[in-house]
């Protein structure tokens, strides 16, 4: 069983990667987690306030249910996710239950930001794209599958994304095992790295 993480600040290509190593690896068995689904419960705030939060800060992460399923999925053990809506800003009453596969795959904007975390990767791959294109990759993406304007991106980007992928995202890239950008990101050399990991 082997353990990837796959961060990256957002709009990096990190669920793209993730998917296509899945795709690739899946008669071997492979099973992705995210990081956005293990946002704190802030269900007991209205929702213009939870509107508000931080998500871009690691501080918004529980990082320890986080460890607590990936250590125990790492010993074969089947886990509980939580489902966190985006448009609403707050975790679902229903949850997800993960079985155990060959691979498992987690990632997110915060998977290099906690110690804990990093001990138990077995392989760590951060993307680094540059701010116009994941600015770019963003807009399509909340626009289209998160309901919102493209005034309400640009504003939270320049005031969250931007700064906390400055003060934490990026400098997390220190942690990884390797370092791919733009022109570099290329699934079929990830592939060949995870498929010389996992020999």
């Amino acid at each position: 069983m082997i353990l990837v993480g796959i961060c990256g600040g957002t709009g990096s290509g990190k669920s793209t990667v993730a998917k296509e190593l899945a795709n690739h690896f899946k008669n071997l068995g492979v099973v992705i987690l995210t990081t956005d689904s293990y946002y704190k419960n802030r269900s007991d705030l209205d929702f213009s306030t939870r509107s508000k939060i931080n998500f871009d800060h690691p501080d918004s992460i529980d990082f320890n249910l986080l460890y607590y399923n990936l250590k125990n999925i790492k010993k074969n053990i089947k886990i509980i996710q939580p489902i966190y809506s985006y448009r609403n800003h707050k975790r679902l009453k229903k949850t997800k239950v993960i079985f155990p596969k060959k691979i498992i795959i987690i990632e997110g904007l915060h998977v290099l930001c906690n110690e804990k975390i990093n001990e138990i990767l077995d392989y760590k791959i951060f993307l680094d794209v540059d701010d116009t294109t994941r600015l770019q990759r963003r807009i399509i993406r909340d626009t289209k599958e998160r309901g919102r304007s493209i005034k309400e991106i640009k504003k939270r980007y320049k005031e969250m994304c931007k700064p906390m992928h400055d003060e934490f995202i990026n400098p997390s890239k220190n942690y990884a095992d390797i370092i791919l950008n733009s022109e570099q990101i290329s699934i079929k050399k990830i592939i060949n790295l995870i498929s010389n990991k996992i020999k």
